[in-house]
């Protein structure tokens, strides 16, 4: 996975100043996607939707500044508000506070180790899940909106995708879930029919954010309560924002700089923290929706942010009018066009272990609703794939010397904890030849149960009072060897460099 170094003072400016038009026109799409969902996942979390959207503003403008993947929209997201609902049922909104900070402080820490290399490990069977699983996600979430409603919100339901698909067709100038928007609620405002508007989701906030310190007392016991919540809230937060910027990457052929993302969501989260919102991170819906209209910069996401806050404070009436029915139709395209349907086809033609770790990683993420855990359990399951296939390339072929007193084993391959077995139940303990050589020329040795096994099995041959000669042994097999202090096996052997 290939990305940048550090960014430089004309590559950032690009950043800000690339085709500014499509960029705000594009954060403004990726405003209107964030409202619903952010103030469904504040209910989610039990805190009251401002929480959320003020989140969701003050990320979007730090992401903007500090963050490395530039058209990225970040807000409050779904798995960190699953992480922090306990923490808020249990102990109170102030606690939340106090993990939101600490969170934020968490990555900063994870930023400056270079914990984002982890990302490496996740295959591309996992992305894939990953992306399959948001696109199912994003729509099922829309269900509720659909059921016990009158045939009025069909309707406008499917206007608003006709619009969506078939406006494109005639100009791009303006993003056609704007004009979605617009057309939608200027009809409902001209028609009145029973439909449900954005206020009937929650109350929305009319002032701006104010710094806000979290009342808790600073106690040792406040901290054990606190820290397991900020560490997962830190973790999952991390993860959603790492795979939705590799998507990102993927979409727009670019590389985004990993490590300056991971400090500057911590960075953000701080800022959320001390304004009275709770922990959030990359959104992958949203991000695909400002991604489609153009929105590619930095600008796009300092967009989404601050149009937000424009229409909370300064549009509060008509935002609180806009039909639900408008969102959904735009949430179902973001659905749509977020699922890989390629994958589908793959299926049949990739090998079954990679399909597999796919469909996990769909199927965890939908019944937990929790990306990280689908994502960890492709990750398990791609790392014990990974293992059975390497541990087969193992060969071990053995020679009987003309007199009939030596035996010399040839080994081929990757010894390691899921191999070693395949080595020893390779080894004829019961053999006649007084002398054996086990040969790792072509062998590697990479941990100390491959180790601990080459060890038993020459104390098992010189307890039937055999001599055995470990040869040509690579520099690491040595060195784990020494650890165990198994050196004498070495003693009349020369190791080659390892590969």
């Amino acid at each position: 996975m290939a990305e940048r170094g550090l960014v430089t003072v004309s590559q950032y400016l690009k950043e800000w100043t690339d085709d500014p038009v499509k960029n705000v026109l594009a954060g403004m799409v990726g405003t209107f996607a964030l409202i619903p969902e952010v103030i469904a996942f504040s209910y989610a979390a039990g805190v009251a939707p401002a929480v959320g959207l003020f989140a969701s503003f003050v990320i979007s403008i730090a992401i903007a500044i500090t963050g490395g993947r530039p058209g990225m929209i970040s807000g409050a997201a779904g798995s960190v508000a699953l992480v922090a609902a306990d923490l808020v049922h249990g102990y109170g909104f102030d606690y939340l506070l106090l993990a939101t900070l600490l969170a934020g402080a968490f990555q900063i820490v994870f930023g400056l180790l270079k914990l984002q290399s982890m990302m490496r490990f996740v295959s591309r069977e996992v992305e894939t899940g990953f992306v399959n699983a948001l696109g199912l996600l994003i729509f099922s979430a829309q269900i509720p909106q659909m059921l016990h409603v009158t045939w009025h919100t069909y309707a406008l339901i499917a206007l608003g995708l006709a619009i969506v698909y078939l406006l494109p067709r005639i100009t791009t100038v303006i993003p056609s879930p704007l004009i979605c928007i617009l057309v939608l609620t200027g009809l409902t405002m001209a028609v009145p029919m029973p439909v449900h508007v954005v206020s009937d989701l929650g109350a929305l906030p009319t002032g701006l954010p104010s710094l806000t310190l979290p009342h808790v007392p600073m106690t040792v016991e406040t901290f054990k309560i606190v820290l397991p919540y900020a560490f997962a809230m830190a973790m999952v937060g991390l993860l959603e924002s790492l795979m939705t910027a590799t998507v990102v990457d993927e979409m727009t052929d670019t590389h985004s700089n990993k490590r300056m993302e991971c400090t500057g969501l911590g960075i953000s989260n701080m800022f959320v923290g001390f304004f009275g919102g709770m922990a959030g991170c990359g959104m992958i819906g949203q991000t695909v929706g400002n991604l489609r209209y153009g929105g590619r910069g930095r600008l796009s996401t300092f967009t989404a942010g601050a149009f937000l806050l424009l229409l909370l404070v300064a549009c509060h009436g008509f935002v609180a009018r806009v039909p639900v029915a408008a969102l959904v139709a735009i949430m179902i395209m973001v659905s749509v066009s977020t699922f890989s349907w390629s994958s589908l086809r793959d299926l049949v033609r990739h090998p079954r272990l990679s399909s597999t770790v796919m469909l996990v990683t769909i199927i965890v993420v939908v019944l937990t609703h929790d990306l990280a855990a689908g994502v960890a359990c492709g990750v398990l399951l791609s790392g014990l794939f990974f293992s059975f296939q390497v541990m087969k390339l193992l060969k071990v072929n053995n020679t009987l010397s003309t007199d009939g007193t030596t035996r010399t084993y040839h080994v081929q391959g990757q010894i390691f904890f899921a191999s070693a077995s395949l080595l020893s139940d390779a080894i004829d303990f019961q053999d006649t030849a007084s002398h054996i050589v086990l040969d790792l020329k072509d062998a590697r040795l990479w941990d100390i149960s491959a180790a601990d096994t080459l060890e038993k099995i020459v104390s098992r041959l010189q307890g039937r009072g055999k001599t055995v000669q470990v040869m040509n042994p690579d520099a690491r097999a040595a060195q784990l060897l020494n650890a165990l202090g198994h050196d004498t096996l070495l003693a009349d052997t020369q190791t080659h460099p390892a590969a």
